[in-house]
C-alpha cells in the first residue's frame, strides 16, 4: 500500500460508515413512517343514541362481500376484524383504529387492498351473547370504503344506531317464561333471569285437567328462543306418541353458551335451572313431574351434563352429537398430553371444522385468533368461560396462548372436572343407581366438528363400567345426521324412559 492509499483509507472508511448510518437511519425512518401512516379509522358514537361516556371494547368489522359485516359468523367466516380497549370516551369523541389494534388476520396496514363494507360496534356488554346482536350495543349502518395504496388515508365512521331488545309475542301455544334467578343475580351483581320459550301441546287446552311430562329441549350454539316469538304453528314435541310441554332453552349468556352448568365465569346456571326455573315452571303449568332432556351439539353436551349432575331430577336424556365429552379427544386434540392446540406433533394444523369429518375447513388456529379480537360470546371462548377459572381481571383464563397455541397446563387443570367421561369414571359407584339406563348418545360418523371421536371414547369407558347407556352411530355429518330414523329412535328412547317413570310414579 502506498502513502496515498495509507492516507485515503481511513477517510474512505469514515465515508462508508457515515453512509451506512444514513441508510440505517433512513430505513428506520421509513419503517416508522409506514407504521405511523397505516390506514386509520376514526370511530365515534352519536349522543342521540347514547349520551354517556363509554368504557370497554370497540370492534371494527370489514368484509368485501357481506354488506353487514358485523353479522358474519365468527369462526366460520374469514373476514378482517379489529378491536381496541377504550376508557371514558365522550359522545362525539372518537377511538382510533390503526396498527396498534388487536387484529385478524393481519394488521390494518397489511389487509388486502380493495373495497370494503365497514361497521363498528361499541360493546356495552349488557347481557346479550353475540356482540353484533347484543341489545344496547351501539353500531353504524355499513359504509363502503376503498382501501388503496394511500397509507395515510383516514376513514371516519359515526355510530348512530342502537341494537334493540328483541320482543317476544306470546301466542296460544307458545309463551315466554322469564324466571328471576337470585343465584345468578347475586353472582353477577345485577338482575339476571333464566328465560325460555314454552311450547304447549294441543291437548293442553283440549284436556284442561290433564298433566303432562316436560321435555327440556336445549339449543346448540347460537340458537335463540326468540325464534318462537309470534309462532302460531309450533306445538309441544311428543315423546314418540306422548305429548309434552316443551321448554326451549338456548343457553345464551354474555360469554357464550352457559350449557346450564355451574362455572367460575358464568355463574351457577345448573343450580339456577334446577332449583329456581323448574319449580317456577311447574307452578305455572300443568306438569306431572316427569322431566326429560334433549339437545344437539352444545345442547347435546348440556343435557348430558345436566343428566349426570342431577340424575334424580331428570328421568331420561337423549344427547345428540355433543360437544367433546372426553378431553382426551377434544376435536382430535388430547388435552391431557398435547402441548399445542394449533399444531399436532407433525406441525400440521388441527381442524376445528371439516367437510364430512375429513377435509379441513376451519383451523383451530384461525378460530382462536379471530376470537382473540372478537373477545367474548363465541364458541372457543365459550369453552374457556365454562371450563376455565376466572382471572383476577374478571376474564376467563384461556386454554392456550392466542399467538403460539401453546396449551396452558395450569388452565387445563381447571377444565378436568368438566370432562364428562372422567366425571362418570370417577363417580360411577355413587351415580350408578340413579343414572344407569337413563342416557342415549347418538352421533354422525362424518361429524364436521369431529365430535364422534370423543363419543367413541365415552362409549368405550361406559362399556368397561357395564353401564346400560345407549350409544348409536349413524351415517351423516353434524347437520345431515338428523334423518327421520335418527329422530324417531331418539324420541322412542325417551318414550321408553317415560313409561318406566310412569310405572314408578303411577299417580
Amino acid at each position: 500500500m502506498n502513502c496515498n492509499e495509507l492516507y485515503l483509507a481511513p477517510l474512505i472508511q469514515n465515508q462508508v460508515d457515515l453512509m451506512g448510518k444514513k441508510i440505517l437511519y433512513l430505513l428506520v425512518l421509513n419503517i416508522f413512517w409506514l407504521v405511523s401512516s397505516s390506514q386509520q379509522f376514526k370511530v365515534s358514537f352519536s349522543p342521540t343514541v347514547y349520551n354517556k361516556t363509554f368504557s370497554g371494547k370497540v370492534i371494527l368489522f370489514l368484509d368485501k362481500e357481506n354488506k353487514n359485516p358485523k353479522d358474519n359468523m365468527v369462526d366460520l367466516d374469514y373476514f378482517p376484524c379489529f378491536s381496541v380497549d377504550v376508557k371514558d370516551i365522550q359522545p362525539g369523541g372518537y377511538v382510533l383504529f390503526d396498527n396498534k389494534a388487536a387484529s385478524f388476520p393481519v394488521a390494518l396496514s397489511d389487509i388486502e387492498r380493495g373495497d370494503y363494507y365497514v361497521q363498528a360496534v361499541w360493546d356495552r356488554n349488557l347481557g346479550g351473547r353475540a356482540i353484533a346482536e347484543s341489545p344496547g350495543n351501539i353500531f353504524n349502518n355499513a359504509v363502503k370504503v376503498s382501501i388503496a395504496k394511500d397509507a395515510s388515508k383516514v376513514f371516519t365512521i359515526t355510530c348512530d344506531q342502537l341494537i334493540p331488545e328483541p320482543p317476544f309475542a306470546d301466542t296460544k301455544f307458545v309463551n315466554v317464561l322469564k324466571v328471576h334467578s337470585a343465584l345468578l343475580s347475586s353472582f353477577n351483581h345485577k338482575e339476571v333471569n333464566v328465560d325460555a320459550a314454552i311450547l304447549l301441546p294441543e291437548q293442553y287446552y283440549a284436556q284442561p285437567s290433564r298433566k303432562f311430562p316436560v321435555l327440556f329441549l336445549v339449543s346448540g350454539f347460537g340458537g335463540d328462543y326468540h325464534r318462537f316469538s309470534g309462532d302460531t304453528v309450533s306445538r309441544g314435541r311428543s315423546l314418540d306418541t306422548i305429548p309434552t310441554i316443551t321448554v326451549y332453552l338456548d343457553g345464551n349468556c354474555p360469554l357464550g353458551h352457559s350449557v346450564y352448568t355451574n362455572s367460575d365465569n358464568n355463574g351457577p346456571w345448573g343450580d339456577a335451572l334446577v332449583t329456581e326455573f323448574i319449580p317456577a315452571l311447574e307452578n305455572k303449568y300443568r306438569c306431572n313431574g316427569a322431566r326429560f332432556l334433549q339437545g344437539h351439539s352444545s345442547g347435546g353436551w348440556t343435557v348430558l351434563s345436566l343428566q349426570t349432575h342431577y340424575p334424580k331430577t331428570f328421568a331420561g336424556c337423549w344427547s345428540s352429537s355433543p360437544d367433546p365429552v372426553d378431553f382426551r379427544n377434544f376435536q382430535d386434540i388430547n388435552l391431557y398430553e398435547g402441548k399445542n392446540i394449533y399444531y399436532n406433533k407433525d406441525s400440521m394444523l388441527y381442524s376445528v371444522a371439516t367437510v364430512a369429518g375429513y377435509f379441513p375447513w376451519i383451523s383451530m388456529k384461525q378460530a382462536c385468533r379471530q376470537e382473540y379480537v372478537i373477545y367474548r360470546g363465541e364458541q372457543m371462548h365459550s369453552f374457556d368461560a365454562v371450563f376455565g377459572k376466572r382471572n383476577a381481571d374478571g376474564n376467563p383464563e384461556r386454554i392456550c396462548d392466542p399467538v403460539t397455541g401453546e396449551i396452558n397446563r395450569e388452565a387445563f387443570e381447571h377444565w378436568k372436572p368438566y370432562d364428562i367421561s372422567l366425571y362418570l369414571r370417577t363417580n360411577w359407584p355413587t351415580l350408578n343407581n340413579d343414572l344407569n339406563g337413563k342416557i342415549r348418545v347418538s352421533v354422525g360418523e362424518q361429524d364436521n366438528f369431529l365430535l364422534n371421536h370423543s363419543v367413541h371414547l365415552l362409549d368405550e369407558e361406559m362399556k368397561k363400567l357395564n353401564s346400560n347407556f345407549q350409544f348409536e352411530y349413524f351415517p351423516g355429518d353434524h347437520f345431515t345426521v338428523s334423518t327421520p330414523e335418527y329422530r324417531m329412535k331418539g324420541m322412542k328412547f325417551l318414550e321408553e324412559k317415560y313409561i318406566e317413570w310412569r310405572k314408578q310414579n303411577p299417580k
